[in-house]
């Protein structure tokens, strides 16, 4: 599927649903995704342990690589000249890259948070690097990324609720930003990520200006960071006609947030939860 004529327009179909519970599939320029679908981890361009046609016989259809630890090796730029993420791992399918947002915020007192970006010091070597709305957009075009997220702020937990706000609005001012930075290809994509803590007001505006904005998918941000179970911050998708037809993501460190207390062996995202694409870095470390 190399000739950019033969690409699908990257869309996402939804083809049963039953309450809140969903099927469809998610087309891309590197093939399709059926949903609701667990997307492995390979955070440096590699999952773990396991060969692209290992990953590929366990069922998974996409997978995630990491802005962050892939701009500081081997390097967004090597990469591109390597022909992207995919081309570099063997991997013939869909790729998702998150923004590096979440990174940046786990290194403390190693970054600083202004309009602007991020400024932070690498983890490897103490080097001083800078994450835009627009350089992390770049980053991820160079990495080939078949869906980009946008960048956004990941507010810490606990906050008060003008300290979500005050996140929020940035993150929303962010998104504004990469979406203008996004560089459309047939059959690529970019999410938008939905903010506010814990306060549903606020997730349920962050939601209502990002579809203003317009992207091609929507996820839930901020699971990750310990605001708990993730049922009551996915209630602002119920009743939101403007992204019923938009494929819904969502991250989380903790597996159990996501996966509703599932056993081992079962790693669908949860139905209740409406969502159709998920990762989470626990579950995918116990699956290896």
């Amino acid at each position: 599927m190399a000739d950019t004529a033969d690409r699908p327009d990257f869309g996402f179909s939804l083809l049963a649903r039953d309450g809140q519970a969903r099927r469809g599939v998610v087309r891309t320029a590197w093939g399709d995704v059926d949903t609701p679908a667990f997307m492995p981890v390979g955070t440096a361009a590699s999952v773990k342990a396991m060969m692209p046609n290992d990953v590929k016989g366990t069922g998974a259809q996409i997978i995630l690589s990491n802005t962050y630890h892939l701009m500081l090796r081997p390097g967004a730029e090597r990469v591109e000249r390597l022909g992207g993420v995919r081309k570099l791992m063997g991997w013939d399918g869909p790729l998702l890259t998150d923004s590096g947002g979440f990174q940046v915020m786990s290194l403390g007192p190693l970054r600083k948070i202004d309009e602007t970006g991020v400024t932070f010091k690498s983890h490897l070597d103490g080097s001083q690097h800078i994450l835009t709305p627009e350089i992390s957009t770049d980053i991820q075009f160079k990495l080939d990324a078949t869906i980009t997220m946008a960048f956004d702020e990941c507010t810490p937990y606990p906050c008060t609720e003008q300290e979500a706000e005050e996140s929020m609005k940035l993150s929303m001012r962010w998104a504004e930003r990469s979406r203008s930075a996004f560089v459309a290809r047939t059959g690529y994509g970019q999410f938008g990520i939905v903010q506010g803590s814990v306060f549903p007001h606020l997730r349920k505006r962050s939601i209502e200006a990002l579809t203003d904005i317009g992207f091609e998918g929507y996820a839930v941000g901020g699971l990750a960071v310990g605001e708990g179970q993730a049922g009551p911050l996915l209630d602002p998708w119920q009743g939101l006609i403007g992204i019923d037809l938009s494929p819904r993501q969502s991250a989380c460190a903790n597996a159990d947030q996501l996966l509703c207390d599932a056993p081992l062996g079962k790693i669908e995202p949860s139905q209740e939860d409406a969502l159709d694409l998920t990762n989470a870095i626990g579950r995918d470390r116990l699956l290896r």
